[in-house]
């Protein structure tokens, strides 16, 4: 049931934070709101764990956190960069080859993707293709590569979580949004980022959203999942972000087309092909 729970979680929720950064940008430099949400968040996580009696990471548990932290935060804050060039449905286009990316650094690492696996990304990757392929996908080169890269700075992030000693329970997202959120900031203030007044209600409203919702509650689904599941299962939200950005596109009024229907099938199809060959035995 959590497991369902929170898969649940990320493709709803991290399928709407695309919108989301694009909002915040509207009034929000890319690094340094990046970097406060995850502060945010995880100062948060982990005041209310200590509060509770959650027992101090030790210095090792500390340091592997930072480095997981960077990578995955550091991907969002590539994201966040990206979408200042690329639209929000290009960056989660591309951004849904990330299962394929993590099933190979696992086999690199010795984990196999098992047959149901290799046949739930082949699935999932033509849904998303087809989705797409009447879409507008033109984007600047820079702003590509930039998603481009933060699927491997995320897969190599969620790969080396597993192998490493990390800080037992909600600890481990805590430490790791605290880490790789105060990189980021500190990041934008080297490259001259400032807030210098309270953001509009619209770019505060898409950050509180990001800051609770995308990094709070899903990155914390994320980190059980990445202890609980295979590297294709846990990393499916993916394939089903774009679905979710159709979605809440129709609900702003854009037309649904056959195409559209067959994709979401296609990919919903995929992550149900991948459910069942993703369980850790």
């Amino acid at each position: 049931m959590l497991v369902a729970l929170s898969l649940l979680c990320l493709y709803l929720v991290w399928g709407s934070t695309y919108f989301a950064i694009r909002v915040g940008l509207e009034g929000l430099p890319p690094l340094l709101m990046a970097g406060t949400r995850f502060v945010a968040a995880g100062g948060v996580l982990y005041a209310g764990l200590r509060l509770r009696g959650a027992p101090r990471p030790s210095a090792r548990a500390w340091r592997s956190a930072a480095v997981v932290g960077v990578l995955l935060c550091g991907s969002n804050g590539l994201v966040t960069l990206a979408e200042q060039e690329v639209s929000s449905s290009v960056a989660a286009v591309v951004i849904s080859s990330m299962p394929l990316w993590a099933m190979l650094l696992a086999a690199l690492w010795g984990e196999r993707p098992s047959a149901l696996e290799i046949a739930g990304v082949a699935v999932g990757l033509a849904g998303v293709v087809l989705l797409q392929a009447g879409g507008e996908l033109r984007a600047r080169p820079l702003g590509a590569a930039l998603i481009v890269l933060s699927t491997w700075t995320w897969a190599s992030g969620s790969m080396w979580s597993r192998r490493t000693e990390l800080p037992v329970g909600l600890l481990a997202p805590a430490a790791e949004m605290l880490c790789g959120g105060a990189v980021l900031v500190a990041l934008g203030l080297a490259a001259g980022e400032r807030i210098p007044a309270l953001p509009a209600a619209r770019p505060l409203i898409a950050w509180l959203f990001l800051a609770f919702f995308g990094s709070l509650l899903a990155y914390s689904a994320y980190n059980f999942l990445l202890r609980r599941v295979r590297p294709a299962l846990a990393t499916s939200y993916a394939y089903v972000n774009p679905a979710v950005a159709v979605a809440l596109g129709a609900m702003a009024g854009e037309p649904v087309t056959a195409r559209v229907v067959g994709s979401m099938a296609l990919i919903l199809g995929g992550v149900a092909v991948m459910s069942r060959g993703g369980q850790r035995p």
